[in-house]
């Protein structure tokens, strides 16, 4: 090969011109320089293949690094395009809702004391602040308790009443049954008397119906005249009507004895009930009325005691109340302070509701009409962290998002059209609430329609 190289030009091409045995000569000299090894590198005499050109590593070495250029590029270049092909948000920021407590009542703040190390870290059901009314007004609690008070003072003396018409009572009805067991044995007694009287008209009427008979034999003789016959006669009738007589007023009594027994008194001198009686039932009434009256006393001092505890908690209520947290967050804006003098419904402080936060973006005109609610979308944090997933809850477009938010849409001034996005993962209370992180949403619309 170096006899090639050295072999000298044939005469016959000196009409070559100029420039072109200049090129030759270059293409001649490249190629020995490609062909001959450098100065500096042995020649090996153990090569297993001597006729391998030197300059195939240079070869290799080239490609290698055009590879690995290219591999560099590809990778460089694929993250910006990738952003480019994806449907993302210009701007995005973690949001959160704000709640506003307000004063239930008119008084003065006073700041409750923290247990916890960070005083803007507050759990559900802390209470931050306490206001208290010392002008409450207490009329109807003072109006309550007087009437309470009457009726304590008066249901003693009922009791007495009471207690006093049941023995007056328990005396009479002792009277008037001790009455009616006399009446009892009195009328008893009358009706055995009568009926004396009854055997001894019926043993006259015999005797007379004897006497008249055997006068009625002797009368034919002559015996007997027509007078004593007569007399007989008389007596015979008189003694008939005398039995006759007994026998009803023997009925009268059993009638008066059976009218005692069931409580009703019959007579000439007294009503259907005697003055023992009627006192008893008197004093009986008397003795309902109070007892009446004492429940109703009692059924009134329970009502009152209740009216009283309700009213002492409505006065409490209205006297002083606690500022407690409905959820658990951070104190975003306290608007006043220990000392001061509030009115009812004034704000009092903002408190930044972490369990519900969402991220809020704007995107362009072109990507908001692609967008529909409920398609899955992920933050991408700007400080490298993994992404979260969540979907869209609310596509506000032009009109901006609700303001009752920690961070206002408005913030977000590079696009106008803004869209909400809920991230459950982003829930979280205290120190770790992550509002105000900045990133960007990407969507995927073709996962949520799968």
């Amino acid at each position: 090969m170096n006899q090639e190289q050295q072999k000298p030009v044939p005469e016959d091409h000196t009409s070559v011109s100029k420039d072109e045995e200049s090129g030759a000569r270059g293409l001649r000299r490249d190629l020995q320089d490609r062909l001959q090894p450098a100065h500096d590198e042995p020649v090996s005499d153990s090569a297993p293949h001597p006729e391998t050109p030197r300059g195939s590593s240079r070869w290799v070495r080239r490609l290698l690094k055009v590879g690995i250029g290219l591999a560099i590029v590809a990778v460089f270049g694929w993250l910006p395009l990738k952003a480019v092909l994806q449907t993302s948000s210009v701007e995005a920021v973690v949001n959160a809702r704000i709640v506003t407590l307000r004063s239930p009542i008119d008084g003065t703040v006073s700041a409750k004391p923290q247990g916890s190390a960070q005083l803007s870290v507050v759990h559900e059901g802390d209470a931050i602040l306490h206001v208290v009314n010392a002008r409450g007004d207490r009329v109807r609690l003072d109006d309550l308790r007087r009437q309470m008070s009457r009726l304590e003072n008066e249901r003693p003396s009922l009791a007495a009443k009471l207690a006093a018409a049941e023995t007056a009572q328990q005396d009479l009805a002792r009277q008037a049954g001790q009455f009616r067991d006399g009446r009892i044995l009195q009328l008893e007694a009358r009706i055995a008397e009568i009926q004396s009287a009854i055997e001894a008209a019926a043993a006259r009427r015999e005797e007379a119906v004897a006497a008249v008979e055997r006068a009625s034999s002797l009368i034919k003789s002559g015996t007997v005249s027509t007078v004593e016959m007569a007399r007989l006669t008389r007596e015979q009738a008189i003694a008939q009507q005398t039995e006759i007589g007994a026998r009803r007023r023997l009925d009268a009594a059993k009638v008066e004895l059976t009218a005692v027994r069931s409580g009703t008194y019959l007579g000439d001198s007294y009503n259907d009930r005697p003055s023992s009686a009627q006192r008893e039932e008197e004093m009986r009434q008397r003795a309902s009325d109070l007892r009446a009256d004492l429940a109703h006393a009692d059924a009134e001092i329970d009502w009152l005691t209740h009216e009283i505890a309700v009213e002492q908690l409505h006065y409490v209520n209205r006297a002083e109340a606690d500022i407690k947290a409905p959820v658990a967050g951070r104190i975003w804006e306290m608007m006043t302070s220990p000392g001061e003098d509030v009115r009812a419904g004034q704000p009092l402080l903002k408190l930044l509701d972490c369990s519900g936060a969402v991220v809020t973006a704007n995107v362009t005109e072109g990507v908001y009409n692609r967008l529909r609610l409920g398609e899955q979308a992920s933050f991408e944090p700007n400080d490298g962290s993994a992404a979260i997933h969540g979907e869209i809850v609310n596509l506000t477009g032009a009109s901006g998002a609700p303001a009752n938010l920690a961070i206002n849409p408005d913030a977000l001034n590079k696009e106008p059209y803004r869209v909400t996005v809920s991230m459950p993962a982003l829930d979280s209370t205290g120190k770790e609430c992550a509002v105000g992180r900045t990133g960007r949403v990407v969507f995927n619309g073709d996962a949520a329609k799968s």
